[in-house]
């Protein structure tokens, strides 16, 4: 029903929970929940319930399933659902004509159903994570998870194909743009990296990934804070750094006059998330970043791409 399938391999990790080693598997998820497996026994690492979710839907014959299952640790790398309260409210005109976007459609919590009159669903159906998937510091036990924090419309609508045995079908949707051209109605950041301590569960910080709509109209004469530039990316995890790009336009659909990805390819300090180094490139990043020693010095590859720009490697060093 929503989308939220797994988009990327599991992480294999070394923790300490409660003073007890446990080889596990952690694995992310669209829907921005991280579900931490001993892969020994498969035994979930913390518990994982079953939680009533909406099941009230209005599309004639369809019956979700009552409850879906969530981890109790760690919390969500995303935020989850939608309600009035989350629209963008930079200014009182701006939460107005938000909340008035967001009305246009069906909004409620966590898995509340696809619909006739189209659901507003966040995360949206590429998530959260995506292929990106989440890298893992094994000295500290911090999993950083890059995570997308767009909405999408999730609906429904009659078949018109005369032999087609299913009498509804995904219906195309408007993109839910937020007021004035903006993204989405909801507040930013739009984009983030998020770093999990995987020996306590917790959420050690969260910072915006990238400021690309800072200059967008809408925000001229506000103090703002870190947007985020909403694009899909991986992170590459050092001694020191968490080195991650913005996303690459290349290949992704984009709403008329929306904004995904960006040039800047940065150094977040791993112990805060706080930006030590930032380079724009020929194109957003679009794949992984790697690093290898040669000759006892130390590189980092990326492969940039866009849609006015070709493919290629970019090698970086220090001197």
């Amino acid at each position: 029903l929503w989308d939220w399938d797994i988009p990327t391999q599991p992480t294999l990790v070394t923790i300490t929970v409660n003073g007890k080693t446990i080889d596990a598997v952690a694995q992310v998820t669209k829907r921005g929940d991280t579900f931490v497996f001993d892969r020994v026994t498969g035994a979930p690492v913390w518990p994982i319930v079953e939680r009533p979710v909406p099941v009230d839907s209005d599309v004639p014959g369809e019956k979700p399933y009552p409850t879906q299952p969530f981890p109790t640790k760690p919390a969500p790398f995303v935020d989850q659902g939608v309600s009035l309260d989350d629209a963008n409210n930079l200014t009182p005109e701006i939460k107005k004509l938000a909340q008035e976007q967001m009305q246009k459609f069906r909004i409620g919590p966590m898995f509340t159903p696809p619909s006739l009159k189209g659901t507003l669903q966040r995360p949206s159906q590429g998530g959260g994570a995506n292929w990106g998937g989440a890298a893992f510091d094994p000295e500290t036990g911090m999993l950083y998870v890059p995570s997308a924090h767009m909405p999408t419309v999730v609906a429904l609508g009659k078949s018109q194909h005369p032999e087609s045995t299913l009498p509804y079908v995904k219906q195309q949707t408007p993109w839910p743009f937020g007021p004035q051209g903006l993204p989405d109605p909801f507040k930013p950041p739009y984009s983030r990296l998020v770093a999990i301590d995987l020996n306590k569960g917790d959420i050690a910080w969260s910072v915006a990934n990238g400021d690309g709509l800072r200059h967008h109209p809408a925000f001229k004469g506000l103090n703002v804070p870190p947007i985020g530039t909403p694009g899909r990316n991986a992170a590459l995890v050092t001694r020191s750094f968490v080195f991650m790009g913005e996303g690459s336009d290349a290949g992704v659909g984009l709403p008329p006059g929306g904004t995904y990805g960006g040039k800047m390819f940065r150094a977040f300090d791993k112990k805060t998330g706080a930006i030590a180094w930032e380079m724009e490139l020929p194109a957003g990043v679009s794949n992984a970043p790697m690093t290898y020693m040669f000759n006892g010095k130390q590189y980092i590859v990326v492969a940039v791409s866009g849609r006015q720009h070709p493919g290629e490697f970019v090698a970086l060093s220090l001197p």
